[in-house]
């Protein structure tokens, strides 16, 4: 195996989708724990000009496929070109991001690859691993970190005797790397196989990108609702945000329950999101929703229950029945501004 880390890049119009440069970023920190290279995968048609500003974020190696069949993402021609690239530099880890053509694409690829992948992961690490079982050890090791068993509990997941690693990992967790112009790095372009069976198969007929209709992640402000708020609970939480010039949050339970619409969920099936300040209300603080926003600079938690396991990582506390302190905090903050 090459001494590299690479990472599948998704295009928007024309640039490297961020939360690919996210994840580039991260693989960097992960190259120089292990002393690897940091390599970038970018498929498609005329995507070649953007391989420099893939080294500026940090890529010492950009492997392009730029071929006139790829114009358009199409599952099983983009899993030919990218499993052709794996085996060719024949990575330790690739990582893809946990959006909805990296959840499709990765596993198809692991699978032709016949290695192991975890899905949706909220961190990844890297470092020497010992089997408990034989005492054998094994060095450069991707710790693959996600919720499990319900989000109870956070697991870490190893592929010791399979190459590549592989995982996707949710948007939205890593700061962007800065741009520097000063790095140089290699461009390498491949042909590869692609069989004419599988660019029949589906045809592209039209592509239409919609955005979500609430972007949390540049808010910075959040007030966030729970299952304890109810549809009344709801109601005062527009209002604190009105107040603080925040948008409005929700927890899976709050979404469930149709109190809000998804746009709105922040956790593990939701967005993920780092304002300077998250006011959680009426939230438990189960795991699936904590990794949605563990990253906020200030939490806030109100809750009448002094056990919720919110407090723990909450900056600031108030034991109390949200519908009594979020109306005087509301009033309060109406008196200053």
């Amino acid at each position: 195996m090459s001494n590299k880390i690479l990472v599948y890049i998704e295009t928007l119009e024309g640039l490297p989708a961020e939360h690919s440069l996210e994840l580039l970023g991260k693989a960097g920190d992960l190259a120089k724990k292990a002393g690897l290279d940091v390599g970038a995968i970018l498929v498609g048609y005329e995507v070649k000009s953007i391989a420099q500003e893939l080294i500026y974020r940090g890529a010492s190696e950009v492997h392009v496929v730029d071929d006139p069949r790829l114009g358009s993402y199409n599952l099983l021609p983009y899993t030919s070109a990218v499993v052709d690239v794996i085996k060719k530099t024949e990575p330790e880890i690739v990582l893809f991001s946990a959006t909805v053509i990296g959840r499709e694409l990765a596993p198809r690829v692991a699978a032709r690859l016949k290695t192991g992948i975890t899905a949706d992961c909220t961190d990844v690490d890297i470092g020497d691993w010992v089997d408990p079982g034989t005492g054998r050890k094994y060095e450069k090791i991707l710790y693959q970190i996600r919720p499990t068993f319900g989000g109870e509990i956070m697991a870490a997941i190893v592929t010791p005797q399979r190459r590549p690693q592989m995982a996707t990992v949710r948007p939205g967790l890593f700061p962007i790397p800065p741009r520097d112009e000063s790095r140089t790095g290699k461009v390498v372009e491949w042909s590869v196989n692609i069989p004419e069976s599988e660019q029949s198969l589906v045809e592209v007929i039209e592509v239409k990108r919609e955005k979500r209709k609430v972007d949390l992640k540049s808010a910075r402000v959040i007030v966030s609702g729970g299952r304890g708020c109810g549809a009344k609970g709801f109601e005062l939480l527009r209002e604190l945000a009105s107040v603080l010039n925040g948008e409005i949050g929700a927890s899976r339970a709050a979404v469930d329950a149709g109190w809000i619409p998804y746009d709105h969920q922040i956790g593990l099936t939701g967005q993920t999101v780092k304002p300077d300040v998250y006011i959680a209300v009426g939230i438990s603080g189960a795991v699936q929703h904590v990794v949605g926003m563990k990253d906020s600079k200030i939490v806030i938690a109100i809750n009448k229950d002094p056990e919720a396991p919110i407090f723990r990582i909450a900056d600031y506390g108030i034991v109390g029945d949200l519908f009594v302190v979020v109306p005087k905090l509301t009033e309060r903050l109406k008196k200053k501004s």
